[in-house]
């Protein structure tokens, strides 16, 4: 049986250092915010066959329009998100894709305002705060009858500090990305951002479920000894699962075009760390916490 609470200081020490790089980067830098929080132009074009996208982006990247996203739709259509565009250059956009890459229907102009993208911008953290309150009072519920001398309220508010840790983690990797190759977070990233949620408290959950059963089947021994016997148990499961996730999610990084790329280097890095804190930062916060409950009583 791997020992892993007996390196809990090191695994501390690996997250601490890494994401205090991430948060001074976020309190210096910040997110590079892309157009939905922003607000600009939204323009979809349909066109009378398939479009190459790289055509499209050289005639928006010919007009010196330095901002903008491309997204393909269904029916041979293309979104367009840009800057905010006055009429005279959305006209002459317009006529230079049709000239330089084919005749095209524009199907929708919308105008996304500053007020709109802080709404969402709002909501997103609105979303993250109510998930989290959510698992914390699942959990609470759902360990009710935990053997002692571990509460259930414990269970849930060690998964949250694993959440904050996965949150915080590839909040300051994007922060990081964004000041250095100008990568821009927009709507998909806050999907992302809930599916890491997601995954990383379902490891937590898996890990802390069977510690919850091996309390009450190894009731004179040392917390240390339930929780790293618990993750031996539960280790290979995690990681293959993770594994199967990563693999698929690879090939998308790789072969999944420009629309989709940091959405899914998004969850990449973040099911890499949930997994991380899932062994390595839930399970010790817990015994850490325990012990020096037990300490001061």
């Amino acid at each position: 049986m791997f020992n892993t609470l007996k390196y809990y200081k090191l695994w501390f020490a690996i997250s601490g250092i890494i994401l205090l790089f991430g948060v001074i980067s976020l309190s210096v830098y910040g997110l590079r915010l892309g157009i939905d929080f922003k607000g600009g132009t939204f323009v979809e074009l349909q066109f009378n066959q398939p479009v190459d996208q790289a055509k499209i982006k050289t005639v928006i990247d010919e007009q010196g329009i330095k901002n903008y996203q491309l997204q393909a739709a269904e029916n041979n259509s293309l979104i367009i998100k840009t800057e905010n565009l006055a009429k005279d250059k959305h006209d002459k956009l317009l006529s230079e894709i049709q000239k330089q890459v084919g005749e095209f229907k524009e199907t929708r102009l919308d105008s996304i305002g500053p007020v709109i993208g802080k709404e969402l911008k709002q909501n997103a953290i609105y979303q993250l705060i109510l998930v989290s309150l959510g698992i914390v009072i699942y959990l609470g519920y759902a360990f009710r009858k935990v053997a002692k001398p571990v509460t259930s309220w414990r269970f849930g508010w060690s998964a949250i500090i694993a959440l904050l840790h996965d949150l915080l983690f590839v909040l300051g990797f994007f922060s990081i990305l964004g000041h250095f190759r100008g990568v821009e977070v927009d709507s998909l990233f806050v999907t992302a951002m809930l599916t890491v949620l997601g995954f990383s408290v379902h490891d937590t959950i898996v890990v802390f479920d069977r510690i919850r059963e091996n309390l009450k089947l190894y009731p004179g021994q040392s917390i240390e000894y339930v929780v790293n016997h618990s993750i031996s148990q539960t280790i290979v499961r995690s990681l293959n699962t993770s594994l199967t996730v990563l693999f698929v999610l690879l090939s998308l990084l790789l072969f999944g075009g420009e629309t989709i790329r940091y959405f899914v280097l998004a969850l990449f890095v973040g099911i890499i760390v949930g997994t991380y804190s899932s062994i390595f930062i839930a399970s010790p916060v817990l015994v850490q916490w325990q012990k020096w409950k037990t300490k001061k009583a």
